[in-house]
Protein backbone atom coordinates (compact mmCIF):
# COMPACT_ATOMS: atom_id res chain seq x y z
CA UNK A 1 0.00 0.00 0.00
CA UNK A 2 1.12 3.65 -0.79
CA UNK A 3 2.08 5.75 1.88
CA UNK A 4 -0.27 8.73 1.10
CA UNK A 5 -3.69 5.94 -0.24
CA UNK A 6 -3.84 4.39 -3.63
CA UNK A 7 -1.38 2.43 -4.75
CA UNK A 8 -0.53 4.38 -8.40
CA UNK A 9 -0.18 1.36 -10.02
CA UNK A 10 -3.46 0.42 -8.83
CA UNK A 11 -5.67 3.55 -10.68
CA UNK A 12 -5.58 2.13 -14.02
CA UNK A 13 -6.97 -1.75 -12.54
CA UNK A 14 -10.31 -2.28 -13.00
CA UNK A 15 -12.87 -2.22 -10.05
CA UNK A 16 -15.78 -3.18 -12.12
CA UNK A 17 -15.59 -4.43 -15.77
CA UNK A 18 -18.81 -5.74 -18.74
CA UNK A 19 -19.45 -6.96 -21.67
CA UNK A 20 -23.40 -6.28 -22.23
CA UNK A 21 -24.89 -8.25 -25.12
CA UNK A 22 -28.92 -7.09 -26.34
CA UNK A 23 -31.69 -10.21 -25.30
CA UNK A 24 -32.08 -12.12 -28.57
CA UNK A 25 -35.06 -14.23 -27.63
CA UNK A 26 -34.24 -15.99 -30.67
CA UNK A 27 -31.46 -18.57 -31.10
CA UNK A 28 -30.32 -19.91 -34.58
CA UNK A 29 -31.86 -23.09 -33.96
CA UNK A 30 -35.03 -21.47 -32.93
CA UNK A 31 -34.59 -19.09 -36.17
CA UNK A 32 -34.44 -22.00 -38.28
CA UNK A 33 -37.35 -23.78 -36.61
CA UNK A 34 -39.39 -20.77 -37.46
CA UNK A 35 -38.96 -20.01 -40.63
CA UNK A 36 -39.26 -24.02 -41.44
CA UNK A 37 -42.89 -23.79 -39.78
CA UNK A 38 -43.23 -20.76 -41.67
CA UNK A 39 -42.47 -21.96 -44.77
CA UNK A 40 -44.49 -25.11 -44.73
CA UNK A 41 -47.61 -22.91 -43.54
CA UNK A 42 -47.34 -20.98 -46.44
CA UNK A 43 -46.63 -23.47 -48.82
CA UNK A 44 -49.77 -25.45 -47.85
CA UNK A 45 -52.06 -22.76 -48.07
CA UNK A 46 -50.38 -21.36 -51.17
CA UNK A 47 -50.81 -25.17 -53.04
CA UNK A 48 -54.11 -25.45 -51.75
CA UNK A 49 -55.36 -21.85 -52.60
CA UNK A 50 -53.52 -22.09 -56.27
CA UNK A 51 -55.55 -25.09 -56.80
CA UNK A 52 -58.59 -23.62 -55.43
CA UNK A 53 -58.16 -20.94 -58.18
CA UNK A 54 -56.52 -17.57 -55.70
CA UNK A 55 -53.35 -18.12 -57.29
CA UNK A 56 -52.19 -14.55 -56.13
CA UNK A 57 -52.30 -15.53 -52.38
CA UNK A 58 -49.05 -17.86 -53.23
CA UNK A 59 -47.29 -14.33 -54.38
CA UNK A 60 -48.40 -12.32 -51.47
CA UNK A 61 -47.61 -15.12 -48.87
CA UNK A 62 -43.43 -15.35 -50.98
CA UNK A 63 -43.48 -11.67 -49.46
CA UNK A 64 -44.37 -12.20 -46.56
CA UNK A 65 -41.87 -14.84 -46.07
CA UNK A 66 -39.00 -12.22 -47.75
CA UNK A 67 -40.50 -9.77 -44.83
CA UNK A 68 -40.31 -12.58 -41.94
CA UNK A 69 -36.79 -13.08 -43.18
CA UNK A 70 -35.43 -9.96 -43.76
CA UNK A 71 -36.57 -9.01 -40.26
CA UNK A 72 -35.00 -11.85 -38.17
CA UNK A 73 -31.89 -11.15 -40.13
CA UNK A 74 -31.79 -7.90 -39.24
CA UNK A 75 -32.23 -8.65 -35.62
CA UNK A 76 -29.62 -11.50 -35.60
CA UNK A 77 -27.21 -8.38 -37.28
CA UNK A 78 -28.12 -6.03 -34.76
CA UNK A 79 -27.86 -8.64 -32.16
CA UNK A 80 -23.95 -8.43 -32.42
CA UNK A 81 -23.58 -4.96 -31.23
CA UNK A 82 -22.57 -4.94 -27.33
CA UNK A 83 -21.96 -2.15 -24.78
CA UNK A 84 -18.39 -2.32 -22.50
CA UNK A 85 -18.60 -0.28 -19.45
CA UNK A 86 -15.37 -0.79 -17.16
CA UNK A 87 -15.07 1.40 -13.54
CA UNK A 88 -11.37 2.01 -12.15
CA UNK A 89 -10.29 4.39 -9.32
CA UNK A 90 -9.99 7.17 -11.57
CA UNK A 91 -12.41 7.12 -14.47
CA UNK A 92 -15.91 5.42 -15.83
CA UNK A 93 -15.39 4.29 -19.64
CA UNK A 94 -18.70 3.47 -21.44
CA UNK A 95 -18.48 2.47 -25.01
CA UNK A 96 -21.09 1.23 -27.37
CA UNK A 97 -20.04 -0.54 -30.41
CA UNK A 98 -22.90 -0.97 -32.86
CA UNK A 99 -23.50 -4.07 -35.62
CA UNK A 100 -21.30 -2.11 -37.97
CA UNK A 101 -18.65 -1.94 -35.77
CA UNK A 102 -18.65 1.73 -35.16
CA UNK A 103 -17.76 2.59 -31.60
CA UNK A 104 -18.68 5.67 -29.21
CA UNK A 105 -17.46 6.52 -26.20
CA UNK A 106 -18.09 7.95 -22.95
CA UNK A 107 -16.14 8.85 -19.99
CA UNK A 108 -17.08 10.02 -16.31
CA UNK A 109 -15.28 11.22 -12.99
CA UNK A 110 -16.81 8.22 -10.82
CA UNK A 111 -16.84 10.66 -7.79
CA UNK A 112 -19.08 13.09 -9.93
CA UNK A 113 -21.11 10.03 -10.98
CA UNK A 114 -24.63 8.60 -9.71
CA UNK A 115 -27.00 5.97 -11.07
CA UNK A 116 -30.34 6.54 -11.73
CA UNK A 117 -32.70 3.89 -12.65
CA UNK A 118 -36.55 3.64 -13.27
CA UNK A 119 -38.02 0.35 -12.12
CA UNK A 120 -41.34 -0.74 -12.67
CA UNK A 121 -43.15 -3.15 -10.16
CA UNK A 122 -44.36 -5.29 -12.97
CA UNK A 123 -42.01 -5.48 -15.75
CA UNK A 124 -38.52 -4.79 -13.59
CA UNK A 125 -35.98 -2.49 -14.13
CA UNK A 126 -36.84 -0.38 -17.42
CA UNK A 127 -34.03 2.00 -17.75
CA UNK A 128 -30.48 2.83 -16.30
CA UNK A 129 -27.90 6.03 -16.83
CA UNK A 130 -25.37 7.14 -15.37
CA UNK A 131 -25.23 10.96 -14.57
CA UNK A 132 -22.48 13.51 -14.36
CA UNK A 133 -23.34 17.10 -14.36
CA UNK A 134 -25.76 17.92 -17.24
CA UNK A 135 -24.45 14.46 -19.08
CA UNK A 136 -27.11 11.55 -18.81
CA UNK A 137 -25.98 8.02 -21.05
CA UNK A 138 -28.22 5.01 -20.98
CA UNK A 139 -26.79 1.94 -19.77
CA UNK A 140 -27.49 -1.78 -21.20
CA UNK A 141 -30.73 -0.79 -23.06
CA UNK A 142 -30.90 -3.29 -25.12
CA UNK A 143 -30.29 -5.31 -22.11
CA UNK A 144 -33.40 -7.87 -20.77
CA UNK A 145 -34.41 -6.10 -17.18
CA UNK A 146 -33.00 -9.11 -15.06
CA UNK A 147 -29.56 -8.20 -16.81
CA UNK A 148 -30.41 -4.74 -16.59
CA UNK A 149 -30.75 -4.75 -12.81
CA UNK A 150 -27.21 -7.43 -12.57
CA UNK A 151 -25.56 -4.27 -14.30
CA UNK A 152 -27.08 -2.07 -11.53
CA UNK A 153 -26.13 -3.78 -8.58
CA UNK A 154 -22.16 -4.24 -9.71
CA UNK A 155 -22.13 -0.27 -11.05
CA UNK A 156 -23.61 0.53 -7.83
CA UNK A 157 -21.17 -1.54 -5.49
CA UNK A 158 -17.79 -0.44 -7.68
CA UNK A 159 -19.12 3.46 -7.71
CA UNK A 160 -19.40 3.12 -3.56
CA UNK A 161 -15.88 0.82 -3.75
CA UNK A 162 -14.49 3.60 -5.60
CA UNK A 163 -16.01 6.88 -3.66
CA UNK A 164 -15.26 4.98 -0.10
CA UNK A 165 -11.67 5.31 -1.66
CA UNK A 166 -9.86 1.89 -1.50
Amino acid sequence: MHPYGLDPDSLDRPVFSATIRPHQSLSRRGFRVVMTGVCLVSLVVSVESWRRGFWPIAGFFGLDMLGIYLALKASFRRGSSFEEVMITQIEILLARVSHRGERREWRFNPLWTKIVSVDDEEFGLQRLSLVSRRLEVVVARDAAPEQRAEIADGLSKALAEVKKGR
